[in-house]
């Protein structure tokens, strides 16, 4: 074992805190050997030690058995991989541990330089007795940028505390498909949604200080059949208009520090090989100067899946003039095959070069190249505080959203008896998607209490009801097996009000109904819940229906004979508590669809984001219109939309645009809604969607309150890529809609784009401004606000 004292370093310019970081870096590059670089474009993939001791390799079917930390430190490392996120790990001996590793890692380079290190933030630090919040469609569902950043810069705080200077997130993929098992980690279908909430929650990472990382780097939600890793069939106006954005929004309005690459080929182009995507567009043209990561294993699939490389040195060689900088999450192709293909002369050791002085850029401003830096002490970590779990109880509760209410059973009688069924009833499980770390990482170590507590519906409702709550599984979410049936029925048949809670169990590759590789043939509810519904409705007892799930499933079978409908999206280890106080009404519900409701289980792939000719039309007997539209959301008490104003008739090329809307309070509680703007493209060179959101703003108002909600767009805004590939405002007539949901417009207001074609690029404007100017008004004794 190498022995972790200090030795005698190298010094040099590279310490000195004064100079640029570039400069810092290309300083020490220039006095390094090729192991040395090479060293500094790897990871491994490590497991803190549950005493605090040392870190040891992780290994997986994909691990190289022979590896050892010791033989891969011994001129340096790149990034440690996961040392919390791999096994259940006490905070104060997982800080212990990854303490003693940088120690280590520093004394075996000659340079006394740490590793960065990185974990997953999907949905909190993926951590043992690390909150759980809520995972990202339902940050899409809040449609509260603003509580997004303040719940990121509590993961990235924590991060941080553990001696973490790199989170693997936002995923910013947009929906193109709702069988795609990693729906659960997008924002939503709309690609201004994703890149206003992914950026949201880039800004809270980054201001604690820990690297943000951008995945996945573009295309992947658009794989063919939603099936994970398949070929991406988009054209360069889709990926541009569609795919590209989100990325461009969250580097600029968020500060994001990394990239990380997808998996997918996009039109036969694995994006791992791509140097157009990769260098061309994000760098040369965003201006992006951070470092690109792969995803993981995505270097070796360039040889072993895609076969666009013959060996692992070509996969270096493709990735590494791609764009790639460090390949993850071990060493492998940017080992020995890398430093081959340098001495063969397959690749100019100048690329090497160009990948270190980003990586050694990056860790200059961490302060990892500082002379006096020193890995964290534990000392009274915690990951999972009161304030921690507050945040996710109110993005929880802003989150779930209420589909239908039309018989008015909801919120529930005070002393009615209701009958709790369905199999995410009573399942704690059935509140986190695949990346919270007790379902990622928990479910291989049962033995292991989860290490948090998670409530579920059941446990939150009997708390939180007054009369009785009697409960029955019925089924299983995906085994089939119809025993539990008849003690459902019976319960449903003896209540006043019967609640079927129904959706996903997140997992892995097959062993979940939602999750990464966990991807569906159809939008039918997994295993036999469909029938179960079925089986509860026909016993004649007001039913609501509650989803819980990491995808949107068709529900048009129910419309009509639900009672009512509540949709949520893995809410978090606090989920069972808002969903039970909006059953009860003790939180009258806000959220709205960051994705559509399908009518019909095979209507897919389809979403709003749709051209005249792909919504329901004539020349097709598919009916492709959604239950519940991307938008929608009710509540227990609405808001009363007034008039709408705007500043001009005329709208110029580069110019700017003022509309409002007043809205009111006239019912006796606080309601919040989510005010939406949208834009029609009245007629353009090229087919655009019907409608495409370009503006959002939340608003609370209280009784007898009233505001105007004021939205000023830029003409930018409207620019879609023409027949030429050249992103262009086009001067024509186009309308701007205020609306609830992207079917239910209150007004709309017509206005002519006047001036040239102007083409713009990636210094547009990206985001509408958009603000809430209350006033509280007086309440006349008839009840009507003067």
């Amino acid at each position: 074992m190498i022995d972790p004292s200090p030795m005698t370093r190298v010094t040099g310019a590279w310490h000195d805190q004064t100079l640029p970081a570039a400069e810092r870096a290309s300083a020490l590059v220039a006095e390094m050997t090729l192991e040395e670089k090479t060293s500094q474009l790897v990871g491994l993939w490590v497991v803190a030690d549950a005493s605090g001791g040392d870190v040891a390799p992780f290994q997986n079917e994909m691990s190289d058995a022979g590896v050892t930390f010791d033989g891969v430190i011994e001129d340096g490392l790149g990034q440690l991989v996961r040392p919390f996120g791999s096994d259940p790990i006490a905070p104060d001996k997982g800080v212990e541990s990854l303490a003693r590793a940088q120690r280590r890692i520093m004394a075996a380079n000659r340079f006394g330089i740490p590793a960065q290190v990185h974990e997953e933030c999907l949905a909190g630090f993926a951590a043992w007795q690390a909150t759980a919040y809520p995972v990202p469609l339902s940050w899409g569902a809040s449609f509260d940028p603003g509580l997004v950043e303040e719940m990121a810069a509590q993961i990235g705080a924590s991060l941080r505390s553990a001696g973490v200077h790199q989170g693997l997130a936002p995923v910013l993929d947009v929906v193109r498909d709702y069988r795609w098992g990693r729906v659960e980690e997008t924002i939503g279908e709309d690609p201004y949604l994703v890149g206003a909430v992914g950026a949201a929650y880039v800004r809270g990472i980054e201001s604690t200080g820990v690297v943000a990382t951008l995945k996945h780097f573009a295309g992947y939600s658009g794989s063919r059949a939603a099936r994970n890793h398949a070929p991406v069939s988009a054209g360069p106006r889709e990926m541009a208009d569609v795919f590209h954005p989100p990325f461009l929004t969250a580097l600029r309005e968020g500060g994001a520090r990394s990239v990380m690459n997808s998996y997918a080929e996009v039109d036969g182009v694995p994006a791992a090989a791509d140097r157009t995507v990769l260098t061309e567009l994000l760098r040369d043209d965003w201006g992006f100067d951070g470092v690109v990561v792969a995803d993981y294993f995505a270097v070796a699939f360039l040889r072993t899946l895609h076969r666009v490389a013959e060996s692992d040195g070509e996969a270096a060689a493709l990735a590494l003039a791609a764009g790639i900088d460090v390949e993850l999450p071990s060493v492998h192709a940017y080992g020995e095959p890398l430093r081959d293909a340098v001495r063969t002369g397959l690749v100019d050791e100048a690329l090497v070069d160009r990948a270190v002085i980003r990586v050694l850029a990056q860790k200059a401003q961490l302060g990892l190249l500082d002379e006096d830096w020193a890995p964290d002490a534990a000392d009274d970590v915690s990951f999972d505080t009161a304030e921690q779990r507050d945040t996710a109880l109110r993005l929880a509760r802003e989150s779930v959203v209420l589909l239908a209410n039309d018989s008015g059973i909801l919120p529930l009688a005070p002393a009615s008896r209701v009958a709790l069924v369905g199999p995410l009833a009573d399942d704690p499980f059935g509140m986190l998607g695949c990346y919270s770390f007790p379902l990622h990482v928990g479910v291989r170590h049962l033995d292991k209490p989860v290490g948090i507590d998670i409530a579920t519906v059941r446990a939150a409702l009997e708390r939180a009801h007054g009369g009785r709550v009697a409960h029955a599984v019925g089924c299983d979410v995906m085994r089939p097996g119809r025993d539990g049936f008849d003690e459902a029925v019976a319960a449903a048949r003896d209540a006043d009000v019967a609640i079927v809670t129904v959706g996903d169990r997140a997992g892995l590759f097959g062993k979940g109904t939602s999750g990464e590789g966990c991807d569906a043939a159809d939008l039918r509810l997994p295993g036999e819940q469909h029938d179960l519904v079925e089986a509860v409705l026909a016993t004649g007892t007001p039913t609501v229906i509650v989803v819980l799930s990491g995808r949107p499933y068709a529900l048009g079978a129910f419309a009509g004979r639900a009672a009512a409908i509540v949709q949520t999206f893995f809410p978090g280890q606090l989920g069972g508590q808002a969903i039970a106080e909006v059953l009860t009404g003790a939180t009258n519900p806000s959220g709205h669809l960051p994705v559509g409701i399908p009518r019909e289980a095979g209507s897919q792939p389809s979403t709003y984001l749709a051209p005249p000719l792909g919504r329901a039309d004539a020349p097709s007997n598919i009916d492709p219109t959604p239950l519940f539209p991307f938008g929608h959301g009710e509540s227990y008490g609405s808001l009363t939309w007034g008039d709408v104003s705007c500043d001009a008739v005329e709208w110029a090329v580069d110019g700017e645009v003022t509309i409002a809307v007043e809205v009111s309070n006239e019912s006796e509680r606080v309601v919040s809604d989510v005010v939406q703007l949208y834009l029609h493209d009245v007629v353009a060179q090229v087919t655009r969607p019907v409608a495409r959101l370009i503006g959002f703003q939340r608003v609370t108002l209280e009784p007898g309150e009233r505001a105007a909600v004021r939205f000023t767009a830029h003409a930018d805004l409207t620019s879609f890529t023409g027949l030429r590939g050249e992103r262009i405002v086009e001067p024509g007539a186009v309308e701007l809609q205020i609306a609830r949901s992207s079917a239910d417009v209150h007004r709309s207001v017509a206005l002519r784009l006047a001036g040239p074609v102007r083409r713009v690029d990636s210094t547009r404007a990206l985001l509408s401004e958009a603000a809430v100017e209350s006033t509280v008004a007086a309440v006349a004794a008839d009840g009507r606000i003067g």
